[in-house]
């Protein structure tokens, strides 16, 4: 019985394993990560450098002459910015509180109870997603003014708990279908009531669908323009949305003290972003595992 004989050297490098990508494909691969990080950076970049520079060489490429923080001092010491930093922070952080709060309490509800009228419910929060800013501002600036809400920090939180409570409740509510129920069933056992079982035992389980709700919450409060721009008037009420738009008229744009506020208002979400982000792929993909 006679045997193979071995591959030589030379054939045994050509030999490829299953999934091994050639020179060439992990070449393309790697020029076309570089080419899409040179492009997700660049704007970022030009602001920051941008925001470098005196009033002169703003719309230059000149990035690094007669480096300076001027913007930066006379933003923060000639301007309201800091008023509208601080009103901004306000809304923003009660919309991320009663946000995360309604949304996970809807989700679990939905997930969990039978009621009258639960699917109208999903349907409800479904459908309010269709409708874009346009069709709704002026129904609810109308709202507002009948309830007195206008130029009230209130006004603007209710107004974004609106937009981002239907699709967190949703996300929860798939979420919490992938608890197993006999962590609740545990819960009774125990004597627990049913806000106490959410709250003791299911609650601490979801915190990546928790921390994707505040992000979510936090950034279409701390982004947003069009609401924030037509509720809001008089420089003391402004939030950094309308308040930026100062700095844009028919004459021109102040581009110094505008990147700088932009590069200002990237740090708040930027640190929401990184104390959520190991939660966030987690979240996001569990609650879409159940509609």
């Amino acid at each position: 019985m006679t045997t193979a004989p071995a591959p030589t050297a030379p054939a045994a490098r050509k030999v490829r394993l299953r999934g091994e990508r050639s020179p060439i494909a992990s070449a393309a691969l790697h020029l076309t990560l570089i080419v899409a990080s040179v492009i997700a950076v660049f704007p970022v970049l030009w602001v920051l450098l941008t925001s470098l520079k005196p009033a002169a060489y703003a719309t230059t490429t000149d990035f690094f002459k007669e480096t300076t923080f001027h913007n930066y001092t006379n933003l923060i010491q000639n301007t309201k910015f800091l008023t509208w930093f601080g009103n901004s922070l306000l809304v923003a952080g009660l919309t991320t509180l009663l946000g995360v709060i309604i949304s996970a309490s809807t989700g679990y509800a939905v997930s969990r109870f039978r009621f009258p009228g639960k699917r109208g419910l999903m349907w409800t929060l479904l459908v309010t997603q269709m409708f874009p800013v346009a069709v709704l501002i002026v129904p609810i600036y109308n709202i507002m003014a009948g309830m007195g809400l206008l130029n009230q920090p209130a006004g603007l939180v209710i107004t974004y708990l609106t937009i981002s409570v239907p699709f967190c409740a949703w996300m929860m509510k798939g979420f919490f279908d992938t608890i197993p129920r006999e962590i609740d069933e545990s819960g009774q056992v125990d004597g627990l009531t049913p806000f106490g079982t959410f709250w003791r035992l299911v609650l601490p389980l979801a915190k990546p669908g928790l921390a994707v709700t505040a992000f979510y919450s936090f950034i279409t409060a701390w982004g947003e323009v069009a609401y924030a721009s037509a509720f809001m008037v008089g420089e003391d009420n402004l939030t950094l949305a309308g308040g930026l738009q100062l700095f844009v008229n028919r004459y021109g744009a102040q581009w110094g003290p505008m990147t700088a506020a932009s590069v200002l208002i990237a740090i708040p979400a930027a640190l929401v972003f990184l104390f959520a982000q190991r939660h966030l792929v987690t979240g996001m993909s569990a609650g879409a595992v159940k509609g």
